[in-house]
């Protein structure tokens, strides 16, 4: 669990690293998954492996796998997860960022609900250190509290070849921004509004993956409409990301919103 001190460092700078590490025999499991996950597409870029828990295969032609999906369920992750956004639990997103040493992609700065059809916006990401998260290979970089305003500022669109997202935040001021530094097996929390980004992983020999899961509350909803405006762009600018298809799953609690549980799942 989360302790007092861990609660109110989330609320206050919007991420915060958990006094907790994954047991040796589940960071072996997840480590063995990641590295099957990518073998097993070579022609993806490591740094976009985008919903490795949907065993149905959804963004980026990925065909994810029940490993990474049972991992998503883990009881110590979702006890702490609960702690932030209350016990009604909604796993709808995952994906996995490894970036292999020189030449890898950097994710630009920018907020993550800038890209979701979720109403009313609300998301914890937990992101899971593999090898271990350093600034030497490209580690989380993060803005302290600027999740406060909970409203979406101003992102413009900027494609490159070396950045694994097309939009980005200018104006960002460096001087506060601190490193997300994680021990392999550690884990960290940030709000769906605090402004993040990471650098190419240029200056180390070994690799940086993290895998990141994304929970709303059962009390939002996801929005499968075709008008919203994260579907709109993502229609446009990222179409294997087939917001409107992709399964979600009720992984603890109660569904508060209305949402559908069905869609994406062959099996249902």
């Amino acid at each position: 669990m989360l302790s007092e001190d861990e609660i109110r460092t989330y609320r206050e700078d919007g991420l915060v690293v958990a006094d907790h590490c994954l047991q040796d025999d589940a960071l072996a499991g997840l480590r063995e998954a990641v590295d099957k996950l990518i073998a097993d597409h070579p022609s993806i870029r490591p740094e976009l492996l985008s919903g490795p828990h949907n065993p149905y295969g959804q963004s980026a032609q990925l065909m994810g796998n029940v490993d990474f999906l049972q991992f998503c369920q883990m009881p110590a992750i979702l006890d702490m997860v609960e702690q932030l956004i209350g016990p009604d639990i909604v796993l709808w997103g995952s994906m996995l960022f490894a970036k292999p040493p020189g030449g890898s992609k950097a994710v630009p700065w920018h907020q993550d609900g800038r890209y979701w059809p979720i109403t009313p916006l609300a998301t914890v990401t937990v992101r899971v250190a593999i090898d271990g998260s350093t600034p030497e290979n490209g580690c989380m970089q993060y803005i302290p509290g600027s999740h406060k305003t909970k409203r979406m500022e101003e992102h413009v669109l900027d494609k490159r070849d070396d950045m694994a997202l097309g939009q980005t935040m200018t104006g960002i001021d460096m001087s506060k921004a601190r490193n997300c530094v994680l021990e392999p097996g550690q884990i960290s929390f940030h709000d769906v509004y605090t402004v993040h980004g990471s650098d190419h992983n240029s200056h180390a020999l070994k690799r940086r993956a993290d895998y990141a899961i994304r929970y709303m509350p059962a009390t939002s909803l996801y929005d499968r409409s075709e008008e919203n405006p994260a579907t709109v762009y993502a229609r446009k600018h990222s179409p294997n990301m087939n917001y409107p298809n992709r399964p979600i799953w009720l992984v603890r609690g109660q569904d508060r919103a209305g949402n559908d549980y069905t869609v994406g799942k062959p099996d249902s």
